[in-house]
């Protein structure tokens, strides 16, 4: 089935495209432990018509805001498509926010009615939900008896007119993670989409035969939204979900998509997972082996779920150049991708067959980028834009200025041919009691090399040098602290003459515990939150840097 797609043509649009066109073949697979669930495209149709009706029964105002608070599923797909068609917005929450955080969300996008869905725990969210909003339960989920059942919602008679958003119109309100601060609305139409699908369309090979999805990270997040349900619909490709972290493994290798997107940490653990198994020094020796070469990289990307991959996507947070290089050595080509939720995620990407390690990839068509030079941020434009943030016009008129250019807060080059480096934050930059500026991301990516280091934070406001917080991977805690250390010591010896005097690393300092979502260190999108990391460990950057050696132990 060939690519249906026009800069003028909605996602809504495009799935009555596969609706109508291939009505009986698979769109969304569901697992249920070893089984799949599968939903047609014509089973789609009928229960987001369904679902739409019910919706309009309920007479809200044209162009409401609806809540979405689930894992990824069947049912959030079905759900968003039918917010579409019954002419509202739908405002998608991350499953892992606590009361307090869904609670501000609701309140300040005044929505009017909430989706329930797949969750871990119910009960840290629930205190977040007032009784003023009305509330749907997913199937399956079913999290409380008290709310109305997907049953109840879709027993109308389906909506049978094909209605056509209008392009101006929003379409979502995508409340950022929030690495500092209060998440920000940031609100999207339907011709942002429209548009972005169009012009990058030939980069991100939409049109490659028997196109598969594999949907795990959140569908709340720009990156899974534009590469997995914008790009599924606008492909008429088919996507698997994943039911649990457990089981993520194995789903990845039933799906084996054509289209995968992972965020570093996870391709940093798929390497550890690798070299736990196939220590670095074997691996080498069977890749130099011609009978043995081809057999392993195999062997390795189908036990990964990366045999049929078309395009392997990294996005999100900066990943080391050397983590693709050694990818690049098993035949995995992995290729960044850079943007925001301001600017549907999409600036730059690295061209499969034109890789320029350093960058972030090269600008889109259609997009445009531009460097200021007293501060070196990075400015984009394009018919892409967020229209702003909701409810916020100071802080809109802060990031878009009068002449539509976006102010991206991060720090960049752009070279002759279109590729674009990302050098750090504007605000994430600090002075040294030297009086020298440190752009920790680059510096972090460096460390991120080593294979026994899973997590760094590059902290020093005030210090004479740098110091790095560093969580310890499986490789680094099967060694004994010695060894840990005197590799370490080593490490930091390689690496610190590659690096400015004022950037060189004066101690490594080992963690007890791991970041997460959970206990507030990463975003739902697996970013460290510096600032959460710098408050609870400041006190103690002093006492650190003074310590003997160039490795502590918390």
């Amino acid at each position: 089935m060939s690519l249906i797609l026009s800069e003028n043509q909605s996602l809504l649009e495009n799935f009555y495209h596969w609706e109508k066109t291939k009505p009986n073949d698979v769109y969304l697979k569901q697992p249920f432990g070893d089984t799949y669930k599968d939903f047609t495209w014509s089973e789609v149709g009928q229960q987001a018509r369904k679902l739409a009706a019910y919706l309009k029964s309920l007479n809200f105002a044209p162009l409401s805001n609806i809540a979405l608070i689930s894992k990824n599923c069947a049912e959030w797909l079905i759900t968003d498509i039918a917010i579409m068609m019954a002419g509202h917005i739908s405002v998608p929450l991350y499953p892992t926010l606590t009361g307090e955080q869904i609670n501000q969300i609701l309140e300040h996008s005044e929505s009017v009615l909430a989706f329930i869905g797949k969750l871990d725990d119910w009960n840290i969210m629930k205190p977040g939900i007032k009784t003023t909003i009305k509330l749907v339960n997913f199937p399956t989920y079913n999290v409380d008896s008290s709310f109305t059942t997907w049953e109840e919602a879709t027993k109308l008679e389906p909506l049978t007119e094909n209605v056509k958003p209008n392009l101006k119109d929003l379409f979502t309100i995508i409340y950022t993670s929030g690495t500092t601060g209060n998440p920000k609305g940031v609100m999207l139409t339907h011709g942002a989409f429209a548009s972005i699908m169009y012009h990058t369309r030939h980069v991100t090979m939409l049109s490659v035969p028997n196109i598969t999805f594999f949907s795990y990270l959140p569908l709340s997040h720009i990156a899974e939204r534009n590469i997995v349900e914008a790009a599924s619909l606008c492909s008429g490709g088919v996507i698997y979900f994943t039911e649990s972290l457990e089981a993520f493994a194995g789903n990845l290798q039933k799906a084996q998509p054509t289209h995968f997107l992972a965020v570093p940490r996870i391709w940093s653990k798929f390497q550890l997972g690798i070299l736990s198994k196939m220590p670095q020094k074997k691996l080498d020796l069977f890749l130099k082996i011609p009978l043995l070469n081809s057999f392993v990289k195999n062997k390795i990307k189908k036990g990964l779920g990366l045999n049929n991959s078309a395009i392997n996507l990294t996005g999100a947070a900066p990943i080391s150049p050397d983590l693709i290089r050694w990818f690049s050595k098993l035949d995995i080509k992995i290729q960044e991708a850079y943007g925001m939720t301001e600017n549907v995620g999409a600036v730059c990407m690295m061209p499969g067959d034109e890789m320029k390690y350093g960058t972030v990839g090269k600008v889109y068509p259609g997009q445009e980028v531009k460097i200021l030079k007293d501060t070196g941020e990075i400015l984009t434009r394009a018919s892409w834009n967020m229209v702003g943030y909701f409810k916020e016009p100071t802080l809109t008129a802060e990031t878009i200025d009068a002449d539509g250019w976006i102010h991206t807060g991060d720090v960049g080059v752009l070279d002759s041919e279109g590729f674009l480096s990302i050098t750090g934050r504007v605000k994430e930059m600090y002075k040294t009691s030297k009086g020298e500026y440190v752009a920790p991301s680059g510096i972090e990516s460096k460390l991120s090399t080593n294979s026994s280091i899973e997590q760094v934070c590059l902290v020093g406001q005030s210090l004479p040098q740098p110091i790095a917080l560093v969580v310890i991977s499986d490789i680094g805690k099967a060694k004994s602290p010695e060894a840990l250390s005197s590799d370490l010591s080593k490490f930091l010896q390689e690496i610190n003459p590659q690096l400015k005097p004022y950037e060189r690393i004066a101690k490594i300092v080992i963690l007890k515990e791991i970041w997460s979502v959970e206990n507030n260190k990463l975003t739902p999108t697996l970013k460290i939150k510096r600032n959460v990391i710098e408050k609870e460990f400041e006190s103690q950057y002093e006492t650190w840097f003074s310590a003997p050696g160039s490795i502590i132990f918390e």
